[in-house]
């Protein structure tokens, strides 16, 4: 149960940190980069997200496969 709590504060923190260089990159006025950043942040959560489906859905296949 604890890699489940963790693996939703990895997702957080990768959220805080892209919030805050998404904020101090549109302060300095680059933002393009900011965007950027945000876009990388996307596709790292979403990288770790598919990563657990991937280990959902070996669990429901051994559970009703049997194996």
């Amino acid at each position: 149960m604890s890699e489940d709590v963790n693996a939703i504060f990895q997702i957080a923190a990768v959220g805080i940190i892209v919030a805050m260089f998404h904020t101090v990159l549109k302060q300095m006025g680059k933002e393009d980069y900011a965007h950027w950043a945000t876009l990388i942040g996307f596709v790292i959560v979403l990288f770790m997200v598919i990563r657990k489906l991937d280990q959902l859905f070996q669990e429901i296949k051994t559970i009703f496969l049997f194996q």
